[in-house]
């Protein structure tokens, strides 16, 4: 049987574990990254979390959002079991909708240090106006980098378009 050997998940320690904790508090902490074993390839990794929720840092007031994570990776690739429950670790976390995008961007790159990545929230309106921040990095003086000076020139503003087959 070929696939992953054991050795390789060294580091993937949430994925099969029955007594996983649900975070209350932000933390990055809770990623975890594995080996790309197709790093001669660029192909885009694509996460949809449609129950993301943080918190107003002036109300208290919860915030709603479908986060869209999309990325080209290089040797890491996040894991998604680790990612769901740091997603979750927004759930208390007081912050404004611009900045829950740029720091989950900002542990991704720390963790897995991708070729290109994007982060989008499609936050539900609250008060009659809604908030889509959109985010994105592409590694400096590559191709990568044109790719999201392109990209954010570009964007298209409905998530709902975009293809998560």
């Amino acid at each position: 049987m070929s696939g992953r050997k054991e050795r390789e998940l060294n580091g993937v320690t949430l994925l099969g574990n029955q007594g996983t904790e649900y975070p209350t508090d932000y933390s990055s902490n809770i990623l975890e990254a594995f080996d790309n074993k197709h790093r001669a390839r660029d192909y885009f990794v694509k996460f949809n979390c449609p129950e993301f929720t943080s918190l107003c840092p002036k109300t208290g007031q919860p915030d709603f959002a479908t986060i869209y994570i999309s990325y080209i990776p290089d040797e890491k690739m996040v894991e998604s079991k680790s990612l769901k429950l740091y997603l979750f670790s927004f759930r208390n976390h007081g912050d404004f909708h611009e900045d829950c995008m740029n720091i989950i961007m900002n542990d991704l790159i720390e963790l897995m240090n991708p070729r290109y990545i994007e982060v989008w929230g499609k936050f539900t309106p609250r008060g009659g106006i809604s908030i889509d921040p959109y985010v994105n990095y592409g590694i400096p003086g590559t191709k990568y980098e044109k790719m999201a000076e392109h990209r954010l020139l570009n964007h298209d503003l409905y998530p709902e378009k975009i293809d998560n087959r």
